[in-house]
């Protein structure tokens, strides 16, 4: 009886490990990241945020760029913009950028 119920419970064990462990991979949640562009060139793309955060990104084949701007050369520091990447990726990889439109001056 106890080699049964033991062989149970490793089996249990080991199942609830593989399932932890292929969820954590397969569902890379995607972060946010907004604020201001201070730098782009090439494939890289460097925002800073209010925190006073500065984090760069890449650009990939799977970038893609919607909102007031439509592609990444059109993309200038000044630029407001909200980047979704994952946590898993080193160096981080910038999926989709939405660029802001400008903030309008409000008139007194």
């Amino acid at each position: 009886m106890r080699k049964i119920s033991g062989g149970i419970a490793l089996r249990v064990l080991i199942g609830a490990a593989l399932a932890l462990i292929l969820s954590s991979e397969a569902s890379a949640e995607f972060r946010e990241f907004s604020g201001k562009v201070a730098k782009i060139s090439g494939d890289k793309l460097v925002i800073d945020n209010r925190r006073g955060d500065r984090v760069s990104f890449r650009r990939s084949e799977a970038t893609s760029v919607t909102g007031a701007k439509k592609r990444w050369r059109a993309i200038e520091a000044g630029d407001r913009v909200s980047v979704s990447w994952k946590m898993v990726d080193v160096p981080r990889v910038a999926y989709k950028i939405v660029v802001m439109p400008p903030k309008r001056k409000s008139h007194e």
